[in-house]
C-alpha cells in the first residue's frame, strides 16, 4: 500500500494528543512507584534511618486543643495525612521520652502525635472545679477524646510505663479505635482489688514509693523535690542509662505543671484503694479488673536493664490474643525504653503496622 498523506494541521494535532496521553501514562506510573515507594518507607522497618539516642533535643513549638476535660498540649511530625501513631509517656517522664522516635516514624510517612498526659506540660484542666483524678481509665478516655479532637479514627497506639497502661486500656476496652499496639512491659491492665493485694516483700520493696505517696508527708515530700524524686526514679529505673543534666531538665520542666503532684498522688493511691474515684468510671474499672484480652496486632518490648517493677513476659503473652510478638531489647536498656533504645522502639511501630 502507498503511504497515506494527513494534512499538516491534522498531524499535528494527533502529536499532540499522543504526546500528551504518553506523558500522562507516565505521570501515572510515576505517581504510582512514589506511591509504592511512600508506602514500603511506611512498612519497612529495615529502612529506617539508623539514629544514635539524643541526637534530637527538642519537638519545636507544641500545639493545644481542646479534648475532654483538657486542653491538651501536644507535638506532632509527619505528613497530616499519613497513618497516625499516638505515643504515650510515662512517670516520671514527658514528650521527650520520644524526641528521637518521632523523626524517624515521621521519615517513613506516619503522623505521630506526642501528648503530654494530665499534669504534665502545657496540659491543662478546662475546669477548676473537675477532680484532678489520677485513675488509669481516665487518662485512657483522655487519649480517646484527643483522638476524637484531631480526628483520628484507628492510630497505632504506643507506650511505655503509664503510657503502655493507657494504651493496653483503650486496646482493650475500644479494639476498633486502635490499629496495632506497641507496649513497653506488656499487659499492665490492673485493678484496685490488685492493688490491695500483699507481695512478696522483696516485691514490695520495689514500691517503696507507693507507699511514701500513701502519707501526707510523701505528698509534700514530692512536691517539694519533685525534680530531685523524679531523677532517682529515672537513675534506678534506669541504671545503665548515663542520661546527662539537660536531657533531664528538659523532661523535668513538665513536672512544673499546677495538676502534676495531685496527679501522681491520686494515681498511685487509688491503685492501693486509698483513694476514691469516680463513679462515672466504676463500669470501665470493673471490665479492666476483668483481665480482659488484647485482639489487636501487638509488639511488646521489655529493656534487658529494666530497674522498676515490671511483669515476666510469660505472666502476659496470652493476654494478647491477636498477631502477637515480644521483643527483649539487650544493651543496658532500661525502663525509658523509647529514649533509650529508640530504634528499636520505632521499629517495632513500623513492624506492627504491618499487621
Amino acid at each position: 500500500m502507498g503511504k497515506i498523506h494527513m494534512p499538516e494541521h491534522i498531524d499535528h494535532h494527533r502529536r499532540r494528543f499522543f504526546g500528551a496521553a504518553a506523558m500522562t501514562v507516565a505521570a501515572a506510573q510515576l505517581a504510582m512507584v512514589r506511591s509504592a515507594d511512600a508506602q514500603s518507607s511506611r512498612t519497612r522497618a529495615a529502612d529506617l534511618p539508623k539514629i544514635k539516642p539524643g541526637t534530637n533535643t527538642s519537638f519545636g513549638a507544641l500545639k493545644q486543643i481542646d479534648a475532654g476535660v483538657l486542653n491538651v498540649g501536644y507535638a506532632e511530625a509527619g505528613p497530616g495525612d499519613g497513618p497516625a501513631v499516638l505515643l504515650l509517656h510515662g512517670w516520671p517522664y514527658d514528650i521527650h521520652s520520644y524526641v528521637d522516635v518521632a523523626p524517624l516514624l515521621a521519615s517513613a510517612g506516619y503522623r505521630v502525635i506526642v501528648p503530654h498526659l494530665r499534669g504534665y506540660g502545657t496540659t491543662r484542666f478546662l475546669s477548676s472545679d473537675t477532680f484532678r483524678n489520677g485513675q488509669p481509665s481516665a487518662l485512657a478516655l483522655d487519649a480517646v477524646a484527643l483522638m476524637d479532637a484531631l480526628k483520628i479514627e484507628k492510630p497505632i497506639l504506643a507506650g511505655y510505663d503509664w503510657g503502655a497502661r493507657t494504651a493496653d486500656i483503650v486496646a482493650a476496652l475500644w479494639p476498633e479505635r486502635c490499629k496495632a499496639l506497641v507496649s513497653v512491659s506488656g499487659y499492665l491492665i490492673g485493678s484496685q482489688e490488685a492493688g490491695r493485694m500483699p507481695l512478696p516483700p522483696k516485691a514490695e520493696l520495689e514500691w517503696w514509693y507507693q507507699y511514701y505517696f500513701a502519707t501526707e508527708r510523701g505528698r509534700a515530700g514530692y512536691d517539694k523535690y519533685r525534680h530531685d524524686f523524679a531523677k532517682l526514679i529515672w537513675q534506678i529505673a534506669s541504671p545503665k542509662w548515663d542520661f546527662d543534666d539537660a536531657t533531664f531538665d528538659r523532661s523535668a520542666a513538665a513536672f512544673d505543671n499546677a495538676d502534676h503532684v495531685a496527679i501522681v498522688i491520686h494515681n498511685y493511691r487509688w491503685r492501693l484503694g486509698l483513694a476514691q474515684g469516680e463513679p462515672k468510671y466504676d463500669d470501665l474499672e470493673k471490665r479492666l479488673a476483668a483481665g480482659p484480652v488484647i485482639t489487636v496486632p501487638t509488639i511488646t518490648l521489655e529493656g534487658d536493664a529494666n530497674g522498676a517493677p515490671h511483669p515476666d513476659p510469660s505472666a502476659y503473652a496470652k493476654k494478647f490474643s491477636g498477631k502477637y510478638a515480644h521483643r527483649l531489647i539487650k544493651g543496658g536498656v532500661g525502663h525509658n525504653l523509647p529514649q533509650e533504645a529508640p530504634q528499636a522502639f520505632a521499629e517495632a511501630v513500623i513492624e506492627v503496622a504491618e499487621s
